[in-house]
């Protein structure tokens, strides 16, 4: 079964264009969300989506960005979709994961997204290096890696702190400490991306 899934950011984009491409395509069923960001993946219809996909069946997007737009969150959700036999489609791009060269383009985004991670976690050593040098008190647990840490700052730009600070099991504060240091070290830097965008703030 192919499955297609279109999303626009705000109420005023349609999705016809989407839907008619994805029907074109030959998928099944389409579910949508209208009206929420990309960098919200918690959206009721990539959810039922999901729901619906089985084993060999393929999840249809007309591009990459409808799924989401973080690099690393769309490789690792891909990733998961491989490990239940499920394969991925992208139209705009080309990618089909059930081909060699779709296979190919989607080990390069992979790399990207493993290079952008990178970034990150030197980023994050560098900030808490600079703090540790002015005297600053980080405020994180020993028990918290700088892989760890790198990756907090990662999820802080798409969950709230108190949904990463529980799941890293740290004090919401060291994570408002934590990303503070990382915000100065990138606009010190001259630096901007989406991951040096402000973190949900919300308590829930």
């Amino acid at each position: 079964m192919r499955i297609g899934y279109a999303r626009v950011s705000t109420e005023e984009q349609c999705l016809a264009l989407q839907e008619d491409a994805l029907t074109r395509a030959g998928c099944d069923l389409i579910f949508s969300d209208h009206g929420i960001s990309g960098t919200n993946f918690c959206r009721p219809g990539l959810d039922q989506a999901l729901q619906h996909l089985g084993r060999g069946d393929t999840l249809v997007v007309w591009r990459l960005d409808r799924l989401g737009r973080s690099l690393t969150k769309l490789v690792d959700m891909i990733d998961l979709l491989g490990q239940r036999d499920i394969h991925f489609e992208s139209l705009t791009e080309s990618i089909n994961t059930q081909s060699p060269s779709g296979t190919l383009i989607f080990h390069i985004i992979a790399a990207l997204a493993q290079f952008e991670r990178a970034l990150i976690s030197e980023r994050t050593r560098a900030g808490l290096a600079a703090a540790k040098n002015r005297g600053v008190r980080v405020g994180r647990p020993r028990s918290l890696t700088e892989y760890q840490a790198s990756q907090a700052i990662r999820l802080l730009s798409e969950r709230s702190i108190a949904a990463v600070a529980k799941e890293f099991g740290v004090h919401p504060q060291t994570l408002r400490r934590l990303w503070a240091i990382h915000k100065r070290h990138t606009e010190s830097a001259g630096e901007f991306n989406e991951s040096s965008t402000s973190p949900c703030v919300k308590d829930e």
